[in-house]
C-alpha cells in the first residue's frame, strides 16, 4: 500500500524541507483572492508510493482543477512520529481542510481533531469516530472477492497466494475477500484451489512487516511460489514491487494481482499483472474537498464507504491478460460484481468499514 525507493526518498526530503509544499502544484498564491487551502499529510510511504498517498494527492489535484480557488499542498511523513507534528503544523498554518492518508494515521488524526474541534479534517482508510474528521473508507473485500474468483479460475497449479505488509484492517480486508472469492469458485465449480499465505478463519498469514522494502516482498512471494502458487496478490505497497518484478522476470511462471491503483498505470510490471483490486480514492477525496470548499461541513457520520455499487472499488481492466482470460470467466466475474452490488452475494470481513 505504500511505495518508496532511494530516489523517491531523496525527493521526500526536499518536499519536507519545503514545508510540505509541492512546488509545481501550489502555484496560485498571491493573486489577491482568498483561497481555500487543502493540505495533505502523507504516511511514511510518501507522495510517490504509486498507491493510496499518490491516489489521495491526485484527488486534491482534481479538486483544484475543478475549482481553481482551491490551493493544495502536502507534507511527507518520514516516520510515524511525524504524523502528529505535520497535522498540527497545518492547523497552525490555518489550512481549511487537512487530509490524513492511511489507517496508521488514525490515532494522530484523532488527537489533532479532538484538540481542534473547529478544524475540518478528512482521513483515508480509517474512521477515528470524531465529528470533525470525515472518513473515506473502502470495502475492498468486495472487489477482492472478484479477484479471488478470477485467480482461482486462472490458476493452472490449483494454488494461489496472498500476503500483506502488516496485519491491519486496510490490508487484511483484501486478503479476506480474496480467500472468499477462491472459496466461491471452488463451490461453484466443484474445485479445490488452495489459498496460501492467509487463513481467513484464524486471521493468520504471511506479512513482510514492511511497506517499502522490495526484497522483503520478493522473499515472501518466492516462498509462496516454492509452495506451488502461480498467482499472488501482495497487499504490501512498495514491498509488493519485489513480487511484480520477479513475476515479470519469471517468464510467465507466475502472475500477480495488484491492489489500490491500477498496476498497469502505477508499476513497471504490467505484463505480469492479471488485474488490480482498485480503491477509487481520487474521486472520494475530490468530492470531499469540493464539498468542503463549497461550505459544507463534513462529519464522521455518515462519511463515505466505497463499494462495488457506488464504484468506490472495482477491478481494473485485464490489459495484457485481456486475451488470456477466457470469455466465460470474464462473464462470471462481471456477474459476481452485479450479484454483490445487488446483495445476492454477501461479502464479509472483520476488517470491513462501518458507517
Amino acid at each position: 500500500m505504500r511505495i518508496a525507493s532511494a530516489i523517491v526518498a531523496g525527493g521526500l526530503v526536499l518536499a519536507a524541507a519545503a514545508c510540505g509544499e509541492a512546488p509545481e502544484d501550489d502555484n496560485n498564491a498571491g493573486n489577491g483572492a482568498k483561497k481555500y487551502s487543502a493540505c495533505m499529510v502523507t504516511d511514511v510511504g510518501g507522495i510517490d508510493d504509486k498507491s493510496f498517498n499518490t491516489s489521495a494527492w491526485k484527488g486534491l489535484q482534481e479538486a483544484k482543477k475543478a475549482n481553481d480557488n482551491i490551493d493544495i499542498k502536502y507534507v511527507a511523513s518520514k516516520a510515524e512520529a511525524d504524523y502528529e507534528v505535520n497535522l498540527t503544523g497545518y492547523v497552525n498554518q490555518k489550512c481549511d481542510f487537512i487530509l490524513a492518508v492511511g489507517g496508521l494515521m488514525s490515532d494522530a488524526t484523532k488527537k489533532a481533531a479532538t484538540s481542534n474541534p473547529n478544524q475540518q479534517f478528512g482521513i483515508v482508510d480509517a474512521n477515528p469516530g470524531v465529528d470533525n474528521i470525515y472518513p473515506m473508507q473502502f470495502d475492498t473485500a468486495q472487489a477482492a472477492f472478484q479477484a479471488g474468483y478470477l485467480a482461482a479460475g486462472m490458476s493452472k497449479a490449483g494454488k494461489v497466494g496472498t500476503y500483506g505488509g502488516l496485519p491491519i484492517p486496510p490490508v487484511t480486508i483484501f486478503m479476506d475477500g480474496f480467500a472468499d472469492g477462491v472459496a466461491h469458485y471452488n463451490k461453484a465449480k466443484g474445485k479445490s484451489v488452495q489459498v496460501l499465505g492467509w487463513d481467513k478463519a484464524t486471521q493468520k498469514g504471511l506479512f513482510t512487516n514492511d511497506f517499502v522494502k522490495q526484497d522483503e516482498g520478493k522473499k515472501v512471494s518466492d516462498a509462496l511460489v516454492a509452495q506451488g502458487a502461480d498467482i499472488i496478490m501482495p497487499v504490501a505497497g512498495g514491498a509488493g514491487l519485489g513480487t511484480t518484478a520477479a513475476a515479470q522476470a519469471s517468464g510467465g511462471k507466475y502472475s500477480v494481482i495488484w491492489v489500490d491503483v491500477d498496476g498497469c498505470e502505477s508499476t513497471p510490471n504490467c505484463p505480469a499483472l492479471v488485474t488490480t483490486v482498485v480503491k477509487n480514492i481520487p474521486d472520494a477525496v475530490k468530492e470531499a474537498v469540493l464539498k468542503a470548499a463549497g461550505g459544507e461541513k463534513l462529519q464522521s457520520k455518515p462519511g463515505f464507504v466505497g463499494n462495488l455499487a457506488n464504484n468506490g472499488v472495482s477491478i481494473a481492466p485485464y490489459h495484457d491478460f485481456e486475451s488470456k482470460v477466457p470469455a466465460e470467466l470474464k462473464a462470471e466475474v462481471d456477474k459476481i460484481k452485479a450479484d454483490i452490488a445487488a446483495g445476492t452475494i454477501t461479502v464479509t470481513s472483520k476488517a470491513q468499514p462501518t458507517k
